[in-house]
């Protein structure tokens, strides 16, 4: 099924199914043929009005840009600017972004142009919609963008890309490769004419922030589903209480999201008999009770287990605050200037600052807030699994083998523990930061590039901490006396515990190279196998 492109329609779900291969090929992108005849008149009147050195003054059309906004360009110059404007902001610096946000920038590019208020050549629109259906992804160095006026220096080199300059680089069929080379295998022509203001309207717009917020936010969605089920496990290996996710006590404080967590909570320990004062009976293996003596009654658990809704709540409110600043994102135009039809069947050109980044700046910075909570609460519970002091008589370490010579999931907790600090480092706002730049004609600039790359990287580490908590957690659930077979786990508990264990046996025989499971657990969560296993199981949730 093709994406067809508007500069109105994009969701999030198009963005993500348009980043990654599915079945080994990328969806087909096309442009709606409606916005193809709209951007074809529109060009034609910047042809005929606009393309003489008597035309007004617009910004970055036939004027130099930033300070140099008061300088004329010639209208023999136009082409000769186009090169020149991407060979000056081509400043990119460190390691590449990866394919899937390269992939994402020139769809997101692409449906801003298709929105026909940049007045952009329709031909340069064509090469960014080849450049996805061809697999051609242009090499962007990730550092070097405030995020005002847009994230000039990524796709300027994204542009050169587009153009075939020898300077610039494009990954093709897995090859790093000069661009004109990339172009050449892949059967395009090695050069694009660009036009009066296109340049411009390829650099302008913080849309790799945008990019790399979009795949960032649709991770954490899913994550938090995850989230979840980790918690769940927890719950059954440590034998707690479900009195926490009791609706009564959601409606007493009725925020949105502290409800749907309950009722996620509900759903997947639907059927258990795990965590019941029955259950409780069981004396595990190294509880610290006598043999004969009762089960010290539970009354309620510690915070990282009965507060998860209060925790696990806001991230998903979050969420969906986050998820409505980025889908109106996906559909605005965000270059200057911007072209307005007028009642005459002319165009009026308007300077504005839709390029600034600031909306994704905050919002990647509360994403990344509320996912390292996530991840900080998740740990918390690992924690607790290998300790059999507070998880009620677990295996020590959840080790296995001789206990002395194997030491057991103690170094996954210590790594995932790693992984939370650094992600509360991360989790300091970059959203507040401004540097002027370019003469002062940049007097306040967002740092949405960097607020949206911290937030992909606390999403990547938040993945590996909950990804890890359901595999402490299955370990535990494995390790019981068998005797706690008579008390079955719920049925959407049950669902993860096979779907996890179908990749990943349990290690009932000794240390093993923990990093290979760790890896694979988070793929795992990565790709949703588990999460899908429990939602047939229970059904989809919210």
């Amino acid at each position: 099924m093709s994406l067809i492109l508007d500069g109105r329609s994009l969701s999030i779900d198009d963005v993500s199914r348009a980043s990654r291969p599915h079945g080994g090929s990328y969806e087909e992108v096309s442009l709606a043929p409606t916005t193809r005849e709209k951007l074809s008149e529109t060009r034609a009147f910047i042809e005929r009005e606009w393309m003489g050195d008597d035309a007004p003054r617009m910004y970055a059309f036939n004027t130099g840009v930033g300070a140099l906004k008061d300088v004329r360009i010639p209208a023999a110059d136009f082409d000769l600017f186009q090169e020149k404007m991407i060979l000056a902001h081509a400043t990119g610096i460190g390691s590449s972004f990866p394919e899937d946000i390269a992939r994402a920038t020139l769809l997101l590019r692409a449906n801003a142009l298709a929105s026909n208020f940049s007045g952009v050549s329709v031909h340069v629109l064509d090469r960014l919609v080849e450049f996805l259906n061809r697999g051609l992804h242009p090499v962007m160095p990730e550092k070097g963008s405030v995020g005002a006026s847009g994230d000039l220096a990524p796709l300027a080199h994204l542009a050169g890309a587009l153009c075939g300059y020898r300077e610039a680089a494009i990954i093709y069929n897995g090859e790093h490769l000069a661009a004109p080379e990339a172009l050449r295998r892949a059967g395009l022509p090695q050069e694009l004419e660009l036009g009066a203001k296109d340049a411009s309207a390829l650099l302008n717009g913080s849309t790799v922030s945008l990019a790399v917020g979009t795949l960032s936010t649709d991770r954490a969605r899913r994550l938090l589903k995850h989230a979840d089920v980790a918690l769940a496990l927890s719950l059954e290996a440590m034998r707690g209480e479900q009195a926490a996710f009791d609706p009564r006590l959601s409606g007493a404080r009725p925020h949105r999201g502290q409800i749907r967590t309950a009722d996620n909570l509900r759903k997947i320990l639907a059927g258990s008999e795990r965590m019941t004062d029955a259950s409780r009976a069981l004396r595990f293996p190294e509880e610290r009770r006598a043999p004969d003596a009762a089960a010290t009654p539970r009354v309620q658990d510690v915070y990282s287990m009965r507060c998860a809704p209060q925790v696990h709540g806001p991230v998903a409110d979050a969420l969906d605050y986050i998820e409505g600043i980025v889908a109106i994102e996906l559909n605005s135009a965000t270059d200057n200037p911007l072209m307005f039809e007028t009642v005459q069947r002319g165009y009026e050109v308007l300077s504005g600052g839709h390029f600034h980044g600031q909306y994704i700046a905050q919002a990647m910075d509360l994403l990344a807030m509320v996912v390292t909570d996530l991840g900080s609460i998740s740990e918390r519970r690992v924690a607790r699994l290998i300790d059999p002091s507070m998880s009620y008589g677990l295996p020590r370490n959840l080790s296995s083998g001789r206990l002395g010579v194997n030491t057991g999931f103690a170094t996954v907790q210590c790594s995932l523990s790693a992984l939370v600090m650094e992600n509360r480092t991360l989790s300091m706002p970059g959203s507040v930061d401004s540097i002027p730049g370019k003469g002062n004609a940049e007097d306040h600039v967002s740092n949405s590039t960097w607020c949206a790359r911290k937030a992909h990287t606390v999403v990547d580490n938040a993945e590996y901490i909950i990804a890890g908590e359901i595999l402490a957690a299955a370990q535990a659930l494995d390790m019981v006396p068998e005797e706690a077979s008579a008390f079955p786990i719920g049925k959407g508990s049950a669902a993860a515990l096979r779907a996890l264990r179908e990749t990943i046996a349990p290690v009932l025989d000794g240390d093993i190279w923990y990093a290979a499971p760790m890896a694979t657990a988070r793929k795992l969560v990565r790709d949703g196998a588990i999460l899908n296993a429990v939602e047939l199981e229970v059904g989809a949730r919210d």
